[in-house]
């Protein structure tokens, strides 16, 4: 492992919410995208309160930056399944027969890069670099065809091979099932030191004695995961592996991510959280021994683990503003809940690093089952990698100002599910996504452009 550089910190890289933003209800196992499945939506809006978050954590001194999204309508993916002619035929044969799989090729998902890849620092690795992995996401079809396009914006963000490494996608096959960082977080003194970092599976492909949930499936498996930490060269002191608690998937936390949430020395998660609390509490701090942990825990009486899901109060982000002082990001929601409202006003006070609480707007992508921490794939950044990170990507007023009129100028403020057959949908949005590689410097990422 090579020496620690001095460290910038954690940057948090936000993805843009497309054009065709929309509630199909795609995803089973997610209660608000199921709940809101078939309402409009609003592009345009959606696209401006994510702008307005990474803004907003800028403003708090924190490095962000911002993530391309994919080509929607994907109309490789369409044309590979058979539906032929010109685009306005693919669209309304797709429309036709199966509206269900042209609503699954017009999803805009990649907003939640909390899905896009698992990334270690360079801190954490064998060789020294960052690595990623893009997640294969093949519990859901609509995400599974997100990874190459993912694979290649990130390596576009992260050029370097001197700091960056990339690797392609577990194999799509439901034993290798990876939903990304939503089910992986690390724990450290530093940002820039050796840290751990915690896996944590909903069940296991080929162990068929781990209890898995009935009810609504597990995405992430132990297989999957064990293969991430093995490419990117983590020892075993720098990786621990945590079965999620298969009653809550059940009940809707599809993610881990939606349970519990870490940042350096802190773990915030609800008591229902893992399999094993006490023996996954023991094994972590017997892995960082030097380290000073802070468990807060959240009590059913605290807060029912219906109230957590319904308002997100894990899918918070938690981001420090100086050393030993942190904030927890979260949705508005939140402040509408009166238990997690309640619960949100005491812990600045509990003798923690959390000293603060920011409610942040961003109801289009919650409607859709995405909170502050969906939207966010963390990347802890040494200076010199922060330099070699394409500048065009990282958040500025400029950059916050031409984003925002690019939005105006190609946005929709009304989308249906019957609007996606609409060919007129499909010349905006590549119109945009053309746009924006230029502003984002992208190159050609996109089938369309390649």
């Amino acid at each position: 492992m090579t020496p620690c550089i001095k460290v910038q910190g954690e940057a948090n890289f936000d993805g843009l919410v497309g054009p065709t933003h929309n509630y199909a209800g795609l995803s089973y196992g997610n209660v608000a995208s199921q709940h809101n499945a078939h309402e409009h939506s609003n592009p345009k809006q959606a696209a401006k309160q994510g702008l307005q978050k990474m803004q907003s954590l800028r403003d708090l001194g924190l490095v962000q930056g911002v993530l391309a999204p994919q080509e929607r309508p994907d109309m490789l993916t369409l044309r590979r399944l058979g539906f032929s002619g010109n685009d306005t035929q693919v669209l309304e044969k797709a429309y036709r027969e199966s509206p269900a799989l042209l609503a699954a090729c017009c999803s805009a998902s990649s907003m939640w890069t909390a899905n896009a890849a698992t990334v270690s620092p360079s801190a954490d690795t064998q060789d020294g670099r960052v690595h990623f992995t893009p997640a294969n996401l093949t519990n859901k079809f609509h995400r599974s065809i997100e990874h190459e396009v993912t694979g290649r914006i990130l390596s576009r963000v992260f050029a370097d091979d001197q700091y960056f490494c990339h690797h392609p996608a577990l194999p799509a096959n439901d034993a290798f099932g990876d939903e990304g960082a939503a089910n992986h977080t690390r724990l450290c003194a530093d940002y820039g030191k050796p840290g751990l970092e915690l896996f944590v599976y909903g069940r296991s492909a080929f162990d068929s004695s781990l209890p898995a949930p009935t009810r609504y499936p597990a995405r992430q498996t132990l297989e999957a995961s064990r293969a991430v930490a093995r490419l990117h060269g983590l020892a075993d002191h720098s990786s621990i592996f945590i079965a999620q608690n298969p009653t809550v998937i059940d009940q809707g936390v599809f993610h881990n991510d939606v349970i519990a949430v870490g940042n350096q020395n802190v773990l915030f998660y609800h008591q229902a959280a893992f399999l094993d609390t006490q023996t996954t509490l023991h094994n972590i701090r017997q892995k960082m021994p030097s380290t000073t942990l802070h468990f807060i825990e959240v009590s059913e009486a605290q807060v029912p683990l219906a109230d957590a899901i319904n308002s997100y109060l894990f899918n918070t982000q938690i981001v420090t503003l100086k050393p030993g002082h942190m904030a927890l990001i979260a949705p508005t929601e939140c402040a509408e809940n009166a238990r997690v409202k309640a619960y949100l006003d005491t812990l600045p006070d509990l003798n923690t690093p959390i000293k603060e609480v920011h409610f942040i707007d961003v109801k289009q992508s919650m409607r859709n089952g995405g909170g502050p921490a969906c939207l966010r794939l963390r990347v802890a950044l040494n200076e010199a990698e922060l330099a070699a990170t394409n500048p065009a990507c990282l958040m500025n007023e400029a950059l916050f100002t031409r984003l925002n009129r690019w939005v105006d100028l190609h946005y929709r403020d009304r989308l249906s599910v019957n609007d996606l057959r609409d060919p007129t949908l499909l010349h905006e949005s590549r119109t945009a996504l053309d746009e924006l590689t230029q502003i984002l410097q992208l190159g050609t990422v996109y089938p369309f452009q390649r």
